[in-house]
């Protein structure tokens, strides 16, 4: 199935509420630093907001997931992304100036409000097309969700030292709010299908749990590409200014990547060692970022990084979708974004903590370790899962057709 398949009224729809609901998210830790910018607390505070508001998404993702129900997950949706809009907008209105434990209470509560709706509107893309069409869509939507990424910092920082620091949280409040009445437009939920002989919810997500620590091991990489590059440039006595244009690098890379992975629709070998694959390969682009002095290598580096970042992401989603069963996609791919945003805070923390004591070359390397080595506990640990009733070995064998 071809991407011009996917240009369908019902697909469109839910791409624009899918914007609607993202671009919030994507600007939200930018948004938060200058919103208090300039008050008393200043960037310190801004950070605690920031960390406010991502512990409320990892805390909220898995718990909201789990009681997500497949058939009715629209109005589920539809109740978190308004708790999100009302945190937003709690936050333009307080303003910089309010208290900051009003402020902490608010970026929690946008944050964990619509934490789950991110996997519920994935599950409900892939509900919407036909199985064949899942690994396009799956990548149509990486490509839309680098795009967001890519423009969120622009539009944030623009309005708020263009217009008003508020205002960005405002645009946010309306467009969350916007996303809640678009959701009108998509189906009420997908099927169900049969469930696993009654095991608990709890129960059948464990069962993925590979697929998790090889998720987070991905976004590690990410964080040290964006959170270590400017110290890396200074060291190489790099202009820092080069920051953005050599992340915006890998964000594209990352866009193509996940553009083209989906062009093909299946590729040899089976999930876990693409992934495994795509990791390694990253690592090591990641790896040759911090021991090359010059611009352009970085840049050539950090591109070639980000495209096959994208992919290595798509190939655990695809994986979650085999080994878990329907109506539990949407909690499974909550659990996902929980678990790699945990990666994503880990690699930061520890990031900041050996930057103290080493060279910002040295912390890279030591992240790429702790990548490699969640990769080699998720690959192990994936390996032991037994196919699910129904799906694995079928799956495998029609992919085989498909490629013959």
């Amino acid at each position: 199935m071809s991407y011009r398949e996917l240009a369908t009224r019902p697909v469109l729809a839910w791409s624009a509420v899918a914007v609607a609901a993202r671009l919030p998210v994507a600007m939200a830790p930018l948004a938060l630093v200058f919103l208090v910018r300039e008050q008393p607390g200043g960037y310190p505070l801004g950070a605690v907001l920031a960390a406010a508001y991502v512990i409320g998404e990892i805390v909220a993702a898995p718990v909201l997931g789990v009681r997500m129900n497949a058939e009715r997950a629209r109005p589920h949706m539809a109740a978190g992304l308004a708790v999100g809009a009302a945190g937003f907008a709690g936050l333009g209105a307080a303003g910089g100036d309010a208290h900051p434990v009003l402020l902490g209470a608010f970026a929690f509560l946008a944050g964990a409000g619509p934490a789950a709706a991110p996997g519920g509107l994935r599950a409900l893309l892939t509900g919407m097309v036909p199985e064949r069409a899942v690994t396009q869509a799956m990548s149509m939507e990486s490509v839309l969700t680098f795009g967001i990424w890519a423009a969120a910092p622009a539009l944030a920082t623009g309005l708020a030292l263009g217009v008003d620091p508020a205002v960005p949280l405002l645009l946010q409040a309306a467009l969350m709010a916007l996303s809640v009445a678009g959701l009108r437009l998509l189906p009420r939920g997908w099927a169900a299908g049969d469930k696993e002989h009654g095991a608990p919810m709890r129960r059948v997500l464990l069962r993925a749990w590979p697929v998790y620590v090889t998720g987070a091991a991905g976004l590690t990489l990410l964080a040290l590409a964006e959170l270590i590059l400017p110290a890396l440039l200074d060291q190489r006595a790099i202009s820092i200014g080069w920051a953005g244009p050599l992340l915006a690098g890998f964000s594209l890379g990352s866009a193509v990547g996940a553009f083209g992975y989906g062009l093909r629709g299946t590729w040899p070998g089976r999930l876990p060692v693409q992934s495994a694959v795509l990791i390694v390969a990253v690592s090591a682009g990641v790896a040759v970022v911090a021991v090359l002095p010059w611009t352009a290598a970085i840049a050539v580096a950090l591109v070639a990084a980000g495209l096959l970042q994208a992919p290595a992401m798509l190939t655990r989603n695809l994986a979650l979708r085999q080994i878990l069963p329907p109506g539990a996609l949407a909690a499974g791919y909550s659990v996902m974004y929980a678990a790699v945003g945990a990666g994503y805070a880990a690699s930061g923390t520890l990031a900041g903590g050996l930057l103290k004591v080493v060279a910002p070359s040295t912390a890279i390397l030591c992240g790429v370790g702790l990548t490699l080595t969640l990769t080699a506990v998720g690959v192990w640990g994936e390996r032991r899962i037994p196919p699910r009733e129904g799906e694995g070995q079928p799956s495998e064998a029609a992919a085989r057709k498909v490629r013959r």
